[in-house]
Order: C-alpha cells, then structure tokens, then sequence
C-alpha cells in the first residue's frame, strides 16, 4: 500500500510510525509511507501557510493555496498508475473510525492523508480533494497529525503480511463484533496468581469456548452496544440470558 501524509509537522506523523511492526512493514515494502510538508509549497515570501477567519473568530485557518499544490504535486505518481484516490482528513465533525472503516481502507491501494493544523483547514479543501473525513473520537487535539498516524497504524496492521499471522488481527477486539478475551503467558502460577486451567489443559474445544464466554462477558460489561451488531450463536444468547439476570 502506498500512503501519503501531507502536513506542517512530519516529524510527529512518523515517529509512532517509525518503529517496531509498522517500521518492519516498511523496511519489507509491504506500505510506502510517504510525508509530505505542506509549507514547501507556500507561495508566500515567508512560506506562510495560514490566515484569518472570513467573518471573525479566534484562531488561524489553513490556507487552500499551498494545501492544493501539494496534494497536485502528491497525486502525480497515483495518477500515473491509474490508482484511485481515497484522500483523508481527520477532525472531530468527520465520521468515527472504527475496525470496519479501517478493514475499508485496507483495501485500497493508495491512501493521502491531509493534516489540519491551527483552527483547521479552508473549507474548499474538503469539498475539493477530501473523500473521507473522520474522527478517531469524541474530543479535540492541536493537529490532524496524531489521529492520522492512530489511523494509518490500525489500517496497516491489516495488510497481509505485516503481521505475519492472519490469526493475530482475527481473533480481536472489535474484529468479530466482540471485545477480545483475555490473554495469559509463562509463569503459570505468579505470586500466587494462577493462569485458568482450562487454558493448559490441551482441550481446544473447551479453550475456544472459554474465550467466547470471556469475550461475551467483557462486552456485556463494558460496551454493551456492540452487542446489537453482533454475530450470535444460540449458545452465546444463553449466556448474554444469564449474564443479563445476574447483573
């Protein structure tokens, strides 16, 4: 996958995103992470690259002149392959990322992402060049950088390849509908804690049905809406049955 992440501060972009598996996927050529600094492409004298608010209000506003010419200068290789583009912009009005929508995105053969920065950037830039606009949550941060590199990690991570195992993306949260169950390793007793025996006891069928009932239990307890959506067996509605009357 080929990704592209125009903005003023690079550097934040790619530090979460220059180490461990997302790194490894690189180093591998299975993304192209490319950061792309917007005030290259200021026309401005001093490489100015915000302005004031049409109608008044506190706050800088990214202006479109040098957001346009760098997202033209980014597409020219995209357009070349006859790629088509799925351009992102992340603020709090978009709509909520989830496992689904990066599942979505992971399936596409080119990303550009645009980094809002300030108060945000000029209208016209979204209604222009933005497809997707979204919002990794219920609250506001300084930039666009950190909930693109949120975005980019959880959409990376699903490319065959990056994590070696199909499994290791499968079985989590949000993946099927539940949150994940828990996880235990060496040593089996510490300190007096004891990893559950059903997890040694080499019986598969008990194992993955211990998992389902934690998974069932953790999202009743904690995200009971996720359970609307959720693929049910009859067995996992007798549990939720039993988990709701000794609530």
């Amino acid at each position: 996958m080929r990704i592209k992440v125009l903005t003023l501060f690079p550097e934040i972009v790619k530090g979460p995103l220059d180490v461990s598996i997302i790194k490894n996927a690189q180093e591998k050529g299975l993304i192209d992470i490319e950061y792309i600094n917007i005030r290259d492409f200021s026309d401005s004298k001093h490489k100015k690259v915000d302005d004031y608010p049409y109608g008044g209000g506190a706050g800088m506003i990214m202006t479109p002149q040098p957001i346009f010419d760098c997202y033209q200068a980014a597409i020219k290789d995209v357009m070349a392959n006859n790629e088509d583009i799925r351009t992102i912009y992340c603020s709090p009005k978009g709509k909520v990322f989830n496992q689904e929508l990066a599942l979505n995105l992971a399936k596409e053969d080119s990303l550009i992402f645009i980094c809002g920065h300030y108060e945000g950037i000029d209208q016209r830039v979204i209604d222009s060049l933005v497809t997707d606009e979204i919002s990794i949550g219920d609250y506001v941060l300084t930039g666009g950088e950190l909930p693109v590199a949120v975005i980019i990690d959880a959409v990376a991570r699903l490319i065959p390849g990056v994590l070696g195992q199909e499994e290791s993306f499968q079985e989590e949260s949000f993946y099927s509908g539940l949150l994940e169950y828990p996880h235990y390793t060496r040593p089996y007793d510490f300190r007096g804690l004891e990893v559950p025996s059903v997890l040694s006891s080499g019986n598969h069928k008990e194992i993955e049905k211990w998992r389902r009932k934690k998974s069932l239990e953790i999202t009743f307890e904690r995200r009971p809406d996720l359970l609307e959506n959720a693929s049910l067996s009859d067995e996992d509605k007798k549990t939720l049955d039993f988990l709701k009357k000794h609530s």
